[in-house]
C-alpha cells in the first residue's frame, strides 16, 4: 500500500525511475479500487447503462489518470527506455503486449539518463565483475 501512496504523492512527476514493485503494486491497488467502485456504483444505481462506468468508478479514473501515467513513464525510464514508449499502447493487442514486457524487464543496472538506481545498486564492480 505504500507504493500505492507514494505514487499519488509524486501525482505529475514524470522524471526519474519506478522499481517494477512501485509499478506493479500500484497496478494492483489500482485496479483493486476500480473494481470495487465499480461495484458500488451498480449497487447504488449510479453505473451508466450502457457501460461499467459509473459516477464514482469514473471520477476514481480520472483523479488516478495523470498518476498511473507518470509512474508507467518513470518505470519506462528504469529500464532505459523514453517514456514516449506509452504511446505503443494505442496499437491494439501488440502494444499492450510490449508495453507489458517493458514493464515486467529489470531495471538498468548503476545509473542511467533517466536517474540513479531506485534499487539503490550502484554501478561500481569489483574484481569478479559483480556488482556490489
Amino acid at each position: 500500500m505504500n507504493y500505492y501512496i507514494e505514487v499519488l504523492k509524486k501525482y505529475i512527476a514524470f522524471s526519474g525511475r519506478a522499481r517494477r514493485a512501485e509499478y506493479w503494486y500500484f497496478a494492483l491497488f489500482n485496479s483493486i479500487i476500480s473494481v470495487l467502485l465499480i461495484v458500488i456504483d451498480q449497487l447504488i444505481g449510479t453505473h451508466g447503462q450502457n457501460s461499467t462506468m459509473g459516477v464514482l468508478s469514473g471520477l476514481y479514473s480520472l483523479a488516478v489518470l495523470l498518476p498511473s501515467l507518470g509512474v508507467l513513464v518513470r518505470r519506462l525510464h528504469d529500464t532505459g527506455r523514453s517514456g514516449w514508449w506509452w504511446l505503443i499502447a494505442f496499437i491494439p493487442l501488440i502494444g499492450a503486449i510490449i508495453l507489458i514486457v517493458f514493464t515486467v524487464s529489470d531495471s538498468t543496472p548503476g545509473d542511467n539518463k533517466y536517474g540513479p538506481n531506485p534499487k539503490g545498486v550502484g554501478g561500481n564492480t569489483g574484481a569478479t565483475g559483480a556488482i556490489v
